[in-house]
C-alpha cells in the first residue's frame, strides 16, 4: 500500500481495533512485535490508530513504538463520561485505571455487582505480579477468617453467575461493606500513588493497627 499502484493506493489512514483479544501472552505479544515492525517500515507514509484493552498488548507496542503517541481512554465522571489522556514516557496502566474507577465508584455509593468483577481482575493481575497463584493472596485475612475464605468466596460468587456486565444490580448494603473493606485494605497495603485517586485512600477504623 506504500506505493503508487493498487486499489488500495488512496487509503491514507488505518484504524485496528484490538486484534488480539481472544490470543494467549506469548502470541499477544508475537502480534504486537509484527505489527510494530510492518508499520515502522520506511516507505510506509500510513496513519495508523490502534486501539486495545489488552494491558501486555498495549505495553509491548508503547516499547516497540516508542515515538507514537500513546493515549489512554477512561471516565472522568464529566457529563460527556470519557476522557482521553496522553500517557507521555509511562503508559497509564489498564489495571491502575481500573482501580482508580473502583475508587470513585465507592466513594459515590453507586457500588453495583460488576464492580466485584472489576476487583477480581486488579487482584489476580496484582498476585500474578507478586508470584502468587491465586488472587485470594492479596486480600487481608481478618482475626476471625484465618484461612483468608470469606472475602475470597464472596469475590468467587459475586463475580461470576447471574451478575452479567450488561445487567448490572445495585450491590446489597452488607455487599458494599465488604467490597469497601477489601478496597480500602488492598490500596492501604499496595502503596499506590495517591495521585491516581482523587484524595487519600480512606483507612477504615476496622482496619487500623
Amino acid at each position: 500500500m506504500s506505493g503508487r499502484q493498487g486499489p488500495y493506493n488512496w487509503v491514507k489512514h488505518i484504524y485496528i481495533d484490538d486484534p488480539i483479544s481472544s490470543l494467549d501472552e506469548h502470541n499477544a505479544i508475537a502480534v504486537a512485535n509484527h505489527l510494530a515492525k510492518l508499520l515502522k517500515r520506511p516507505k510506509s507514509r500510513l496513519k495508523t490508530v490502534i486501539s486495545t484493552h489488552h494491558t501486555l498488548f498495549f505495553n509491548v507496542l508503547c516499547n516497540e513504538l516508542n515515538k507514537a503517541n500513546k493515549y489512554f481512554l477512561s471516565r472522568d465522571g464529566s457529563p460527556e463520561g470519557l476522557i482521553l489522556r496522553k500517557t507521555g514516557d509511562t503508559p497509564f496502566f489498564h489495571h491502575v485505571a481500573a482501580l482508580a474507577d473502583l475508587y470513585e465508584a465507592e466513594r459515590s455509593g453507586s457500588l453495583y455487582t460488576h464492580h466485584f468483577n472489576m476487583l477480581r481482575a486488579i487482584l489476580e493481575k496484582t498476585a500474578s505480579f507478586h508470584g502468587y497463584p491465586n488472587f485470594s493472596a492479596c486480600i487481608k485475612r481478618d482475626a476471625d477468617d484465618e484461612d483468608g475464605i470469606l472475602h475470597t468466596r464472596l469475590i468467587n460468587i459475586l463475580s461470576h453467575g447471574n451478575y452479567s456486565l450488561y445487567e448490572p444490580q445495585e450491590m446489597l448494603e452488607e455487599n458494599k461493606r465488604c467490597f469497601r473493606k477489601i478496597l480500602h485494605e488492598f490500596i492501604n497495603r499496595y502503596l499506590f500513588n495517591p495521585a491516581v485517586f482523587s484524595r487519600e485512600p480512606a483507612t477504615e477504623s476496622s482496619s487500623a493497627t
